[in-house]
């Protein structure tokens, strides 16, 4: 069997990372990579690290036969793309922007959009037509969540800092991006407000309905390129020990989550699908540490992951990457 796959918006850097692993993933074929602006150019023009890898060239539009269409198209503009081409109802879409994660936009011109966070949703996904991909921030604090939501153990309020590296804000240019300004520099954004604060609260009530806390979350930017660091905090009633038990009970069948004894850091998972979670109690306080890639876990990795579970396959099939660590 193989899936054809059509991406649009085949430029940026999600496009670049399915393309990437998509190449040697042993039941996909690649078809149209749509980009109005690079249309009948090699794709290793716009993504230099596939030169010598393949020889496909940007599509001005997609062949109509694909059975699965990636969406890496900005915040607000998938809406308006679907609303301009009409898919075949065969067709699934994994749409990477935030245009259909929560419940409210869930439903879009007769498409059900499920949300594609597979330790959460797994079982939904399998029988999915099409994929609201998760946030890459939202990934990250989630997974350091998931368990305390399903144990009713989120009392209080949560804390979060997180750090994320320069491509999570999209290749085009800006000020916050260009290097002289990134380099030997941190700064916050969006404190309290970041818009993936909607998508981890359904989630979180979800698995705990009754859900009485408040998330008070800084993101920052940091002057690396890729990756996200989060801390995660709140006052528990568990202790240390409880606390792994419950963390590895929920995992045990999650792939690409797992919960380490060490500390852990960025380096483990960069280029990688992977999540590492570490557990530590301090006085009351629990604190949780994830760490994810935000280009792989955090988005066209974890949009694979989705599409191996929608086509039966298992969710690690061409998603077996290691990290560099040095």
């Amino acid at each position: 069997m193989k899936i054809k796959v059509g991406i649009v918006g085949g430029a940026g850097y999600t496009a670049g990372e399915l393309v990437r692993i998509l190449l040697h993933h042993e039941y996909a074929e690649l078809g149209a990579i749509v980009s109005s602006s690079n249309a009948g150019n090699p794709i290793y023009q716009v993504h230099d690290d596939l030169v010598g890898e393949t020889d496909l060239v940007f599509a001005s539009e997609l062949a109509g036969d694909e059975d699965v269409v990636f969406l890496c198209l900005g915040h607000g503009n998938s809406k308006a793309w679907l609303t301009q081409h009409e898919l075949p109802e065969t067709t699934h879409i994994i749409d990477l922007s935030n245009d259909f994660r929560l419940e409210a936009d869930a439903e879009f011109e007769g498409r059900e959009f499920v949300y594609g966070l597979p330790e959460l949703n797994r079982s939904q996904i399998q029988q999915a037509q099409s994929i609201a991909n998760p946030g890459c921030f939202a990934t990250a604090i989630q997974l350091a969540l998931l368990p305390l939501a399903q144990a009713g153990k989120l009392t209080d309020d949560v804390h979060v800092s997180a750090i994320t590296g320069s491509t999570g804000a999209g290749q085009s240019l800006s000020e916050t991006v260009h290097f002289s300004w990134r380099t030997n520099n941190v700064s916050i954004y969006k404190p309290f407000t970041h818009q993936h604060l909607g998508e981890i609260g359904e989630s979180l009530a979800q698995l705990q309905p009754q859900l009485d806390s408040t998330m008070h979350f800084i993101p920052y930017r940091g002057n690396f390129t890729r990756g996200i660091f989060a801390s995660v905090y709140t006052p528990s009633d568990l202790t240390q020990e409880e606390a792994r038990e419950l963390y590895e009970k929920f995992y045990a069948d999650a792939p690409f989550t797992t919960v380490s004894d060490k500390e852990i850091h960025l380096k483990q998972v960069v280029n990688t699908n992977k999540c590492l979670l570490h557990v530590q109690k301090f006085g009351k306080q629990l604190l949780i540490t994830s760490v994810i890639d935000n280009l792989v876990k955090g988005a066209s990795g974890q949009a694979i992951q989705n599409m191996n579970l929608l086509f039966g396959l298992p969710e690690t099939t061409g998603l077996h990457l290691k990290s560099v660590l040095f």
